[in-house]
């Protein structure tokens, strides 16, 4: 017997499809149920098919409303109007037909309890099947979280080894670039001393200016100087630069370093999310919103070229502070070694000019003494003069008393002829004399000149009380050049 308001029995004509293995997209998911009536809790409380059964039970009773309402069944399945007058009592159907009608309801209800245990197993299927599919989806995306935190736990610590790399190497370069700028300044003490003792060689008097050895090295000294200095800075400048594209390689680091900690933060607490955890939420239509700016390859390709790119700057550092140590040294080594001509240069002009000086010395003592001696002489001439001068006036005034004798007592007697050579040899003495006077005062001028020429050429060498290395050498050495391992 089949009531109205009862439920269809459920028909498997074909075997039920296995269930997809991957959900459907969030697109074909959405226009799915976008036109459906959401469920209300309210509805599980309510008896099978709430409005079949109230529409049932609303009906009147009676024959003639049971016919135009339900024109399709039978009579017999119609149920009779009793009427409310009790006028008698008479028996509606047989006993057969209830044992019938029994029998009917107890295979429908076998048959729905029969559809309704395959419909629960179909629907445990399908729940299990979504449980192992949401399952297996959500293992699958947090082995993908995981390879990924893998991947960016990898590339972290090829960042941080580039990193650390590329601080040793930008601290080994700035120290470079000081020793630079340090022995740049000291190249500038040098340079001022040569320039220095070429100016106080300018203030030599006479012979003493000569373009010597000394001028010619301290000339060759402030050449390499300058040519040192221009190398120098010139270095110095692409060190500079070198530093400024550490700089900024290590800047690319730092960034793609804090990116990747702050991804490996986030993929972190997602891999670590679960059904049960606490902050998870729901972000409606989040699933649509493409921000992503980069896939795997080019994700991995730019931290690669960072880290290809630091290395580069890496090894063109250790290449230029390799070219700056030998660079430090060869100057530090021309200039020393030019140092140490113009210091023997030096030495020995300053020995050549002390032996001058020595021998200058040596002859005005000597000329000095010559001097004396001439003019000790000269004073003997001057009084032999005086003595023979006295001996010519007794000479001569005999001769001149004799020629007052009288007469025949005027007699060329031998005294007077004596008397006569006397005064001859005599005067010839007194000619010789002033010739050896006159001799001997133009010797003592010819004398005086040669000690003055002496004693100015002595002068010109220099104090004797201040050695001449005091004012150009002992001024170098309070200068030296730079040296390579500064």
């Amino acid at each position: 017997m089949e009531l109205y308001g009862y439920p269809l029995k459920a028909k498997f004509n074909q075997p039920r499809p296995p269930p997809p293995k991957v959900l459907p997209a969030a697109s074909t998911a959405a226009a799915s149920y976008k036109n459906c009536v959401p469920c209300h809790p309210e509805s599980f409380t309510m008896p099978w098919m709430p409005s079949s059964y109230y529409k049932a039970a609303a009906l009147n009773p009676t024959l003639a409303p049971l016919a135009e309402n339900f024109p399709g069944l039978p009579p017999t399945k119609i149920v009779p109007f009793i009427s409310e007058k009790p006028s008698g009592v008479f028996s509606r159907h047989t006993l057969d037909d209830w044992h019938r009608s029994n029998m009917t309801n107890y295979k429908e209800s076998e048959t729905t309890r029969h559809n309704a245990e395959r419909l629960r197993a179909d629907l445990n299927r399908a729940i299990k099947d979504v449980y192992q599919q949401a399952k297996r989806s959500q293992g699958e995306s947090t082995r993908n979280l995981g390879e990924r935190v893998n991947d960016i736990e990898y590339w972290k610590s090829e960042l941080c080894v580039e990193l650390d790399a590329m601080i040793r190497e930008t601290n080994s370069l700035a120290d470079m670039q000081k020793r630079l700028e340090r022995a740049l300044a000291d190249t500038e003490g040098p340079f001022q001393v040569a320039h220095k003792c070429l100016l106080h060689r300018e203030k030599r008097m006479g012979i003493d200016l000569v373009n010597d050895d000394v001028e010619k090295q301290l000339v060759t000294e402030i050449k390499i100087i300058k040519s040192c200095r221009e190398r120098l800075q010139q270095c110095l400048d692409t060190v500079n630069a070198q530093l400024m594209c550490n700089k900024e390689a290590r800047q690319e680091l730092e960034k793609d370093l804090a990116d990747k900690q702050m991804g490996h933060h986030i993929d972190s607490k997602c891999y670590q999310l679960k059904d049960t955890s606490r902050d998870i939420h729901f972000f409606k239509g989040v699933e649509r919103i493409d921000a992503t700016v980069s896939v795997p390859e080019t994700w991995a390709r730019f931290t690669d070229n960072n880290i290809f790119r630091s290395q580069s700057a890496r090894a063109a550092s250790a290449k230029l502070r390799a070219s700056t140590e030998s660079l430090l040294m060869g100057t530090a080594d021309e200039m020393w070694r030019q140092f140490s001509k113009v210091n023997d240069a030096f030495t020995s002009r300053i020995t050549e000019t002390a032996n001058a000086k020595s021998k200058i010395q040596t002859h005005l003592a000597k000329t000095r003494q010559e001097i004396f001696q001439i003019e000790t002489k000269i004073q003997v001439i001057q009084k032999t003069i005086k003595d023979k001068e006295a001996q010519l006036k007794v000479a001569q005034t005999r001769l001149d008393e004799r020629t007052r004798r009288p007469n025949v007592e005027l007699c060329r007697d031998a005294a007077q002829i004596r008397l006569v050579q006397e005064v001859n040899e005599i005067n010839e003495t007194l000619r010789n004399l002033h010739q050896c006077l006159r001799a001997s005062e133009d010797m003592l001028q010819m004398l005086e000149g040669a000690e003055n020429i002496l004693y100015v050429t002595k002068s010109t060498h220099g104090d004797p009380s201040l050695p001449f290395q005091s004012v150009f050498s002992g001024e170098k050495l309070s200068h030296l050049p730079p040296s390579g391992c500064v």
